[in-house]
């Protein structure tokens, strides 16, 4: 009897402490039911962490900052885990011109807006461009700080604005991608406009390293053949994934330029390429352009190796052009898409800028995005689109998609296919400024539309509200 008595007080203290632990936990999460206090009793954890480690786990596993799981059977666009804006150095530039004082606190504020009207929008993560030419938006030992930043390239605006956006983006529940353009250097050839710590100018002005700067059609490239290139390209991310709690590093479309077929086999590294032969550390059998490809895919994998021996949750992943035949072009990009879906060590997502309507006649959306889901098939690539906010209303009459380009209900278009298609787990839009035409406070480019194209925008930033 004495026993029965001990067990059946065992049996209420017990369950006395699972229901607090239960009341515990669900007054800490407004979402914590008894299917969640099941797993938190079996597992020992629940969904429903915040900290920033388990945000960059979530995006590994193809979970979104807000939490919600991708099946890859997504049922509407707001399913999706990956749901993304890019913030580029246009709009800091815009941020810049528009401030009285330019500081922690205006930047602050600035990212504050950014990121709220972001949410509005149904987005969870932002990808912002920290090294537009070369130039770094972060506090680096290798590049210069960013002119779009300070106004002067090299001059330090007194504050970081990297940090700054790391923190407040997880504040908000937001994951946050670094992205690069890692071989340009300037949109002008003009040595004397890069500041004085700019290792393309310092190597420009170098004999023993002036072939790591190429000029090509009035710009300025990093040489992509060059193994001390590839090194600071590298070092450079390093260091933002050493320094900075970010969830993810990201490439644009800046790869090779668009040769023709009288220059290809000329200009730009094709020196390089014909040195290789003559000191024979390559074999004749391998052409220029599958060359081309070895050394982009040398960064490429150079990069994702360095990340991954840092913090193998943060992702790396690159958004091409979404035409798949200018990818194997041999006259320009040098994209070695095949091998990237393929194989391991390349990259963890591929999100191509498939910027096109229905009835454009050299790539149609519907058409491109058959492709590209063709192409991951089987691969552990996670594949997510990039959309054209920038081209809706635009008043070139001369694209092919002109009529479709009027009408908002476009993107809203693409937007259900995408969810409806089964091998893509998110989206992006370029840029951010096109979202928020309707702000008074900062001088986005934007601005300056007409009322039509902003009727057009606007109704596009309604949808993904409602």
């Amino acid at each position: 009897m004495k026993n029965f008595v001990q067990n059946v007080i065992l049996v209420l203290v017990l369950t006395i402490l699972l229901l607090y632990s239960y009341s515990f936990l669900e007054s800490h999460s407004g979402d914590f039911g008894l299917k969640e206090f099941y797993q938190f009793l079996t597992n020992g954890e629940t969904e429903h962490s915040s900290d920033s480690d388990s945000v960059q786990d979530d995006m590994k596993d193809g979970v979104g900052g807000n939490g919600a799981i991708s099946d890859g059977s997504n049922s509407d666009a707001s399913a999706m885990s990956f749901k993304a804006v890019w913030l580029s150095y246009l709009e800091f530039n815009a941020y810049r011109r528009s401030v009285t004082d330019n500081n922690e606190e205006a930047f602050t504020e600035f990212f504050t807006r950014v990121l709220e009207h972001s949410r509005e929008c149904d987005l969870n993560r932002i990808i912002v461009q920290v090294r537009p030419f070369g130039d770094a938006l972060y506090a680096s030992e290798y590049f210069p700080w960013a002119a779009c930043i300070s106004g002067t390239q090299g001059e330090d605006p007194g504050y970081d604005p990297l940090e700054i956006m790391v923190t407040l983006a997880h504040e908000n529940d937001f994951a946050i991608e670094a992205w690069i353009n890692p071989y340009r250097i300037s949109s002008g050839s003009s040595l004397e406009e890069l500041s004085e710590d700019n290792p393309a100018r310092i190597w420009a002005l170098s004999a023993d390293s002036t072939r790591n700067v190429l000029t090509y059609d009035g710009q300025l490239y990093y040489n992509p053949s060059s193994k001390e290139v590839r090194e600071l390209i590298i070092q450079g991310v390093q260091e933002i994934v050493t320094n900075y709690d970010v969830d993810g590093i990201h490439m644009d479309d800046y790869f090779y330029p668009v040769f023709t077929a009288d220059n290809v086999d000329t200009d730009f590294d094709a020196l390089e390429y014909e040195m290789n032969f003559e000191e024979g550390t390559i074999a004749r059998t391998l052409s220029l352009a599958d060359w081309r490809r070895q050394n982009v895919n040398e960064l490429v994998s150079g990069l994702y190796a360095t990340v991954n021996s840092i913090n193998s949750n943060v992702t790396f992943g690159i958004s091409p052009a979404g035409n798949l035949m200018n990818l194997r072009s041999d006259l320009e990009n040098y994209v070695d898409i095949d091998t990237w879906i393929s194989e391991t060590g390349y990259i963890d997502y591929i999100m191509p800028q498939i910027y096109w309507g229905y009835s454009n006649t050299l790539a149609p959306f519907d058409e491109m995005l058959g492709q590209w889901c063709d192409l991951i098939d089987n691969s552990e690539v996670q594949l997510y689109i990039g959309l054209q906010l920038y081209r809706m209303g635009t008043s070139d009459t001369e694209q092919t998609d002109y009529e479709e380009l009027q009408d908002a209900t476009l993107i809203e278009k693409e937007l259900e296919q995408i969810a409806e298609t089964q091998a893509v787990n998110g989206y992006c839009f370029f840029s951010y400024q096109y979202l928020d035409v309707d702000n008074e406070t900062y001088d986005f480019d934007s601005n300056e539309f007409s009322s039509g194209r902003k009727k057009i925008l606007k109704k596009i930033t309604q949808y993904l509200i409602e």
